[in-house]
């Protein structure tokens, strides 16, 4: 140990690099660092086995790991799991995590998801499963390889039904489990403010993000106008403090006489209409979470929700040149095309962006369907920003600046 110390002491990488170097030191030092944990996971393991907990008068190998390294029990009583989990048996996982090409919250995915598969999947099933995930982490960040695992019952069982079936059941364990785990704590600081925590189901979370976010995202007011307008940058900057005053806002307004009513911001659910005459399987949010059939019917009766069945009967979606603006109907319908801002390589979700004509209505465009394209409010400015060129690809949009 005392040698790896030095030579951590001895690397010198920063200043004065040259910029294409930048971005290799960075994956190499990712890298060692996860090969550093996934020995450490090696290491917890082995004290597990030891009881080293029991010799310390320490409840548990949890207790003690989060004495040691000074972290969060929870935090702590995760890394065991994970470590004794990737013990039990030789695993893809683990050689992975080893020649750290994962990172241990990958593994963490990856284990839950072969823990979940069915008990009736032969080892070489499993084998071939957790495998594919791993390729699969090496491109996806953890979040997004949790949802791919959902369905890693696809890479050995052909019955769609079946897949669906398993997803559908896993979905409603993360439900339940996420149910029981809701909580609110709210403390009086003494000084005119509370503050507050809470802990609440991902669809829950998710009809209170569009609220603050459909409060929060209109401009101010239009492209160019005066500082005393739209406010100064610094001003709009704090995204946070505006959604303080927002959720102030929604708090100070909600209808506490009548609480059973429809909720005012709209969460579009996509889900096949296969799976809705059979009651089965999981529906997409266009906030990139699932819910599964059951919790849709369920959250259908009152909150607000948009099904946008596919494959079955539509509304009129093209206007032409009969309006200006493209309607909700629409919005929800382009929802189950697009999951992300349409700008080649932004993230920023579909509920944050909005509609813009393909071919601009000035010059004779029309509010029809298939010109409409969802662009976050930075991509929105920049497409009509004069000293940028854009150009509408397979990989979505990109721009140039004018020469």
């Amino acid at each position: 140990m005392d040698e790896l110390h030095a030579l951590i002491d001895r690397l010198e990488v920063g200043e004065g690099e040259p910029t294409p170097r930048f971005a290799e030191l960075v994956a190499d030092l990712d890298r060692a660092i996860r090969r550093l944990e996934a020995a450490k996971l090696r290491l917890v393991a082995a004290a597990d086995r030891a009881r080293v907990a029991e010799a310390s008068g320490m409840p548990d190998t949890g207790s003690w790991l989060a004495r040691q390294t000074r972290a969060a029990s929870a935090e702590a009583s995760r890394s065991v799991r994970l470590a004794t989990a990737l013990a039990e048996r030789e695993r893809p996982t683990t050689a992975a995590l080893a020649a750290g090409v994962v990172s241990p919250q990958h593994a963490a995915v990856i284990v839950r998801a072969t823990s979940s598969l069915p008990d009736d999947l032969d080892a070489s099933a499993v084998e071939t499963i957790e495998g594919r995930l791993v390729e699969k982490a090496k491109h996806l960040d953890p979040r997004q390889l949790h949802r791919v695992a959902r369905r890693a019952l696809a890479e050995v069982e052909s019955d769609r039904a079946v897949v669906d079936a398993h997803e559908d059941a896993l979905v409603r364990d993360e439900e339940r489990r996420a149910l029981a785990r809701a909580r609110l704590t709210l403390h009086d600081n003494d000084d005119g403010t509370i503050t507050g925590h809470f802990t609440v189901p991902a669809v829950a979370g998710a009809i209170l993000t569009r609220v603050i976010q459909s409060m929060t995202a209109p401009r101010r007011a239009r492209l160019g106008a005066t500082e005393a307008q739209a406010g100064t940058p610094a001003g709009r900057g704090d995204v946070t403090h505006q959604a303080g005053l927002a959720f102030v806002e929604l708090m100070e307004h909600l209808p506490t006489d009548r609480l059973h009513t429809k909720t005012a911001a709209t969460v579009v659910i996509t889900l096949d209409h296969d799976k809705l005459t059979a009651a089965l399987g999981v529906a997409g949010l266009d906030t990139g979470d699932v819910v599964s059939a059951g919790d849709l019917r369920r959250l259908a009766c009152g909150a607000g929700l948009v099904p946008a069945v596919l494959g079955g009967s539509s509304l009129p979606m093209d206007l032409g040149r009969t309006s200006r603006l493209f309607t909700e109907h629409q919005r929800v319908a382009l929802a189950t095309r697009h999951s992300t801002c349409a700008a080649d390589g932004c993230e920023r979700p579909f509920a944050w962006c909005e509609l813009h004509h393909r071919d601009p209505w000035s010059r004779g465009g029309r509010s029809d369907l298939a010109d409409a394209v969802p662009l976050c409010g930075f991509h929105h400015r920049r497409i009509h920003d004069p000293g940028y060129r854009h150009r509408f690809g397979p990989a979505g949009v990109t721009f140039h600046r004018q020469t």
